[in-house]
């Protein structure tokens, strides 16, 4: 058994060997209690780029959001008011901006870690990638720079409000929507004030000089800080994990990358539901039917960790989406990883231990012991 596989199993240890399941049954399958499953990157591509399967229905990712963050945020909405509002925010995540940003925030605990690692220290990979993780979201909804403490406690907030979400949930206890509005609402109030100066060298500046309301800049902090974190801070622990499974030479950073990516696969399942009548892969489906994309079984159907295979046009960056709802911040974490990584593949670094993390939504390492070779 290969440690991607502990990882998931120690992640979801009834649910995984279910989703395993399932990739056998076909690329579409009915599974009564749970939906339509999607196991099929072309038919996936499908779904995810056609309206009628939508993220604020029955079943959606609305569900479990909109009584958190409210129905004006990315994460659940749809049609002409989502497409204005991601016009509005695409100037914030364009490769030049967000690469800017990381440089700044990241520039003095990458140069830390490098000293650790060039002194023979044995460094914990995870929790340098939650400090800086941290750092990088607190920069993002407006904290500017920030103590390691501080980045580890916003750090730990995202992570305490993105676990109570498994990969069978439908939506959020009554407690569990108050917890999660206690601690976006700090959030928020954060992202107001910074939005309210107006410095316009900070994110939420730019998104009040951009027109964008203090309404919207607090629903947008709430889910940059919910997707921004977590993403990021498990993969870079994961990849360099592959790489020294299987003894890769990286002569092409961004071409490993997307293959661990396709190997990790940051969004495991996606959800949609349906609004009009269709068919998904021949499968018919109803008005209300929730469609589940086990994105991890579409991208593990392509085989093992090798970066010298490229990916299909119907798999690309799936695992972001497709369409209009492609993730928006996929260059900021691009920019996080290149950074991080760059830093660790000067020192050749190896990993020395580890230990797979128990219980939690995306599988990743509760610790990754890394030296310098």
């Amino acid at each position: 058994m290969n440690h991607e596989t502990r990882l998931y199993l120690a992640a979801h240890p009834v649910v995984y060997p279910l989703m395993r399941l399932l990739a056998r049954l076909g690329p579409v399958v009915r599974v009564p209690g749970l939906g339509v499953v999607v196991n099929d990157a072309a038919v996936a591509r499908a779904v995810l780029t056609d309206e009628r399967f939508r993220k604020d229905g029955p079943g959606s990712p609305g569900d479990l959001w909109t009584p958190v963050l409210g129905p004006s945020v990315l994460l659940n909405m749809e049609g002409p008011a989502h497409l204005a509002l991601r016009r509005k925010l695409m100037p914030l995540f364009t490769t030049s901006y967000v690469s800017a940003q990381v440089d700044d925030v990241l520039r003095r605990p990458l140069a830390d870690l490098s000293t650790r690692l060039a002194r023979g220290e044995t460094v914990d990979l995870v929790d340098a990638m939650r400090v800086m993780a941290g750092a990088v979201i607190c920069r993002v909804i407006g904290l500017g720079e920030v103590s390691e403490a501080r980045a580890r406690e916003l750090f730990a907030d995202g992570e305490r409000v993105v676990s109570m979400v498994s990969l069978r949930s439908r939506r959020l206890s009554e407690r569990q929507v108050a917890i999660a509005r206690r601690v976006l609402d700090r959030i928020g109030d954060i992202a107001q004030a910074a939005y309210e100066a107006g410095d316009e060298s900070t994110v939420m500046g730019r998104m009040r000089a951009l027109g964008l309301s203090a309404a919207e800049a607090r629903g947008a902090a709430g889910a940059f800080f919910l997707t921004g974190t977590e993403t990021v801070a498990t993969f870079v622990p994961r990849l360099v994990a592959l790489l020294h499974d299987h003894g890769t030479p990286v002569d092409d950073l961004d071409r490993v990358i997307e293959e661990a990516m396709r190997v990790t696969t940051p969004t495991p399942v996606m959800l949609r539901s349906v609004s009009v009548a269709a068919h998904v892969g021949g499968v018919p489906v109803r008005p209300g039917d929730r469609v589940l994309i086990v994105t991890h079984n579409c991208a593990r159907a392509y085989g093992p960790f090798d970066p010298s295979r490229g990916h299909p046009p119907e798999l690309r960056r799936l695992w972001f989406g497709a369409g209009p709802h492609f993730c928006i911040g996929y260059p900021l974490a691009l920019a996080e990883i290149r950074a991080v990584a760059a830093v660790l593949l000067a020192h050749r670094v190896r990993v020395v231990g580890r230990r797979a993390a128990r219980r939690v939504l995306i599988p990743t390492y509760e610790n990754l012991w890394i030296s310098a070779a």
